[in-house]
């Protein structure tokens, strides 16, 4: 009997969402709700697995980590993509690394919660109608013929700038690689430049790949180029944004407001400046979270599983 752990199943749901019991012949599976952060402690509690289950980067798996898990043949990530898998070290350790079906949907509509509820003040205004607070304190941004201007351009920027277009918005983007056509196919029109685009948007919105070239890409200079009755919205990776620099830029009105699901360290320490940072809508990383994703995530480990099995993997990544 091989043994299987589902690592950060923080809902407690990953075994409702998916048959486990088609394995129960052959695969012992467990599921850890929550975080283990320290590799020492993550090591005694899935030492002796076969495989393992990763919610997207949720859980780095490093060299080191491989090292340290010599019975570990087969590794699931959620998703077709996950940078926090060192997959050359996997290969080296001989485990097979599996991703499973992901939806795009999910996360462009979590962006459109963060700026809505920015550019109305729904937090503030919900917490003064609940505690009995002043009626009508904020006064709200428009979107209708405001510039909403994207860093990204891909699958989910794409269906963000639909929906911008829907609202009256006018759409720019820009990335390194973007072109005319690209961004017309998705409703937009190309910025010259990053400068240019920051300078001009109402909204900002970042939908990038973390990378090389995007690591760092938004820095204090460029929290400074937006408008004071500007917002950023970031729902793709933490470390795009400067997170010094918007500390600063919140605390000191560069920008009227931020909105972010994604953070460097997660869960985000109790003591982390953005916690008490004016301004600031932020979110448990909740853009991939959603029941039809998770049905897709849990249900593609349950058949990567058998597919190595029966000795042909499926899905394999690196």
């Amino acid at each position: 009997m091989l043994r299987c752990a589902v690592l950060d199943d923080f809902q407690d749901v990953a075994r409702e969402l998916a048959d486990w019991t088609r394995l129960s012949d052959r695969v012992d599976v467990r599921f850890l709700n929550r975080h283990v952060a320290a590799h020492d402690d993550l090591v005694a509690q899935i030492g002796d697995c076969d495989i393992v289950v990763v919610m997207r980067e949720r859980t780095p798996f490093s060299a080191e980590l491989f090292a340290r898990l010599p019975k570990l043949k087969l590794l699931i990530t959620s998703g077709l993509r996950n940078a926090s898998i060192d997959l050359a070290a996997a290969a080296a350790h001989g485990v097979t690394v599996c991703g499973t079906p992901s939806n795009s949907e999910p996360p462009a509509e979590l962006t459109w919660a963060l700026l809505l509820g920015l550019a109305r003040g729904v937090v503030t205004e919900n917490e003064n109608l609940r505690t009995g607070g002043p009626w009508q304190s904020t006064l709200g941004a428009d979107l209708a013929g405001r510039r909403l201007g994207l860093l990204g351009c891909g699958k989910i920027g794409a269906r963000v700038a639909r929906v911008g277009a829907a609202f009256g918005m006018d759409v720019a983007a820009w990335s390194q690689n973007l072109t005319e056509e690209r961004a017309a196919e998705a409703g937009a029109t190309l910025a010259a430049s990053k400068e240019e685009l920051l300078e001009t948007s109402d909204f900002v919105s970042v939908h990038l790949v973390l990378g090389d070239r995007t690591r760092g890409l938004i820095g204090a200079d460029d929290l400074r180029r937006m408008r004071r009755t500007a917002y950023l919205v970031n729902t793709s990776r933490a470390a795009i944004v400067d997170q010094d620099a918007l500390v600063r830029a919140l605390r000191e009105g560069w920008i009227a407001g931020a909105g972010s699901d994604v953070f460097e360290t997660e869960p985000l320490p109790q003591d982390h400046p953005l916690r008490t940072a004016p301004n600031f809508l932020g979110l448990p990383h909740l853009g991939y979270v959603t029941r039809r994703n998770y049905e897709g995530y849990f249900r593609g480990a349950v058949e990567d599983i058998e597919a190595y099995l029966a000795g042909a993997p499926v899905r394999t990544l690196g």
